[in-house]
């Protein structure tokens, strides 16, 4: 009976260890973890803090985004008089103009580097094939534009200080200067297309899509990237900048009408963050 005792105690003792070892675990687990959860909080507020430090003052902003909407066509005319459309495409024109928000000019608000990334198309046309381009502004409102300055994945900038630049390649003057241009091409809206009676005067603009049956809600269009700036103190920003497609203006007329000139009066600024 007495080593029936002492074997039960052993037992108990053992048992009584095991769960205490368990509770002591637990409880050291929860502490870690609590300890931590309150460092990475310090850590983020002290991540907030800075970042607000590094933006009480703003250094680049946008005021004015400009938009020159119309359309075109590869076109050839058959000997029925009907005219071929081999490619009807819809563009626009943007020009947006980075200001820096001290007039004198110095390390902080000049630029040293500058790129477009996170292009992102939040509404696409449900016709048509749509891409980004850079834009030469001298050739601004014009239906030129070249494959070899396609935008895929992000555009990068020449960023010069010299007088006279070729901003033929994406190029921009380190004092803001000249705008970010690029066009927005829609391509292969109508292909393989006839219109006839082209006995009458034909315009190569806008009013070609509503010639060819094309709604404007198919080719309605919402675009998204971040601009990103390193400036001569290596400080780093970005700006997120959305806008639609204008294809109507405020005073009623539409793209149907030849074309669409719009100046949009934005307030975006840039985010310091390095």
């Amino acid at each position: 009976m007495a080593e029936n005792n002492k074997k039960h105690s052993h037992l108990g003792t053992i048992k009584f260890i095991a769960i205490l070892t368990v509770l002591v675990i637990l409880f050291l687990f929860l502490g870690y973890t609590a300890s931590k959860g309150f460092v990475n909080k310090i850590n983020f507020e002290r991540d907030v803090l800075n970042i607000a430090e590094k933006n009480e003052e703003q250094v680049f902003t946008i005021d004015n985004i400009t938009f020159f909407s119309s359309c075109n066509a590869d076109a050839e005319v058959n000997s029925n008089t009907s005219l071929q459309i081999n490619n009807l495409y819809q563009y626009t024109d943007i020009a947006i103009f980075i200001n820096p928000v001290d007039d004198e000019l110095n390390y902080k608000n000049t630029i040293k580097e500058l790129y477009i990334d996170n292009i992102n198309y939040s509404q696409s046309p449900t016709v048509g094939t749509p891409q980004l381009y850079y834009k030469n502004i001298n050739e601004f409102a014009t239906p030129k534009f070249l494959e070899e300055n396609k935008v895929n994945d992000s555009l990068h900038f020449n960023i010069t200080s010299e007088d006279s630049a070729d901003l033929s390649t994406a190029t921009l003057y380190n004092n803001c200067a000249n705008p970010i241009t690029l066009t927005y091409v829609n391509n292969n809206i109508k292909t393989d297309y006839s219109i006839e009676g082209t006995e009458s005067a034909l315009t190569y603009d806008g009013s070609l899509l509503k010639k060819c049956g094309v709604t404007l809600s198919s080719i309605e269009t919402s675009i998204s990237f971040n601009i990103n700036i390193v400036n001569n103190l290596d400080q780093k920003f970005i700006c997120p900048v959305y806008f639609k497609i204008p294809l109507e203006s405020e005073d009623g007329t539409s793209i149907y009408d030849g074309k669409v000139l719009l100046k949009d009066d934005v307030n975006y600024n840039f985010f310091r963050y390095v």
